[in-house]
């Protein structure tokens, strides 16, 4: 189930097909460049590890075989360890609802934020985006660092000091995405897949019926839950 949010409220709450239909999706513009994770520069590093590891053990598989199981312990890295530590850990069950994948760490913007204080708040908890609420806590909008970086928006290098702190001072509903698509919790993955490379939104929020933040899906949530066991089910 999906719903749409804006300044007003709830605008849409329907199926993935009804909101394609209205334009909930197809009309939000697209913005290139976004970051396509939650933890954007730590995520990419992490993946960047586990292709190393892989690589390491592959490359180490031939000799494995002349040499005793105590000395190919003996080489593996702290990193492949930590690795395997944490794909053990994970609970062993099929995906299939945003529930299953979504960061219930919720960090979100006030609706009376100024451009300087969201971007004090991306960049201390190191999200790429961040829902935006009202003051009862309903959502409102998304911001992500992509809008506050348009050309058209910043001032030019030679701007005075004064239109960098005009710039600075803009409230974030000047520049957020509104309306915005949100995703309850129980929804299918599929879908909510469906409805970011429409929207090439990096995430969607989750929300509960009364419009109150639940959580956040990102698309890195889907990427990692592809590659990590258990596999996400996809065709179940």
């Amino acid at each position: 189930m999906f719903s749409v949010y804006g300044m007003q409220g709830r605008l849409f709450r329907g199926s993935l097909e009804q909101l394609r239909q209205v334009g909930g999706v197809s009309a939000l513009p697209r913005t290139r460049n976004l970051l396509p994770v939650a933890k954007e520069g730590r995520d990419r590093l992490a993946e960047s590890f586990g292709a190393f590891v892989e690589s390491e053990a592959n490359s180490g598989s031939s000799s494995s075989s002349s040499r005793g199981g105590a000395a190919d312990e003996a080489r593996k890295s702290p990193l492949s360890a930590y690795t395997d530590t944490q794909l053990g850990s994970l609970d062993r069950r099929p995906l299939t609802q945003v529930q299953d994948l979504m960061s219930k760490q919720i960090i979100s913007l006030k609706d009376t934020a100024t451009v300087l204080q969201a971007w004090q708040i991306l960049s201390e908890k190191a999200v790429g985006q961040a829902p935006v609420v009202d003051e009862q806590g309903h959502l409102v909008g998304l911001l992500t660092r992509a809008d506050l970086l348009k050309p058209e928006r910043l001032p030019s290098p030679d701007s005075h000091a004064l239109a960098w702190r005009a710039f600075t001072l803009q409230n974030v509903t000047e520049i957020m995405v509104t309306p915005v698509p949100s995703v309850a919790p129980e929804t299918d993955i599929r879908r909510v897949a469906r409805v970011l490379l429409d929207s090439g939104l990096p995430g969607l929020p989750v929300v509960d019926d009364q419009g109150m933040l639940a959580g956040f899906i990102a698309r890195s949530d889907i990427l990692r839950a592809v590659v990590t066991e258990p596999p996400l089910d996809l065709w179940g």
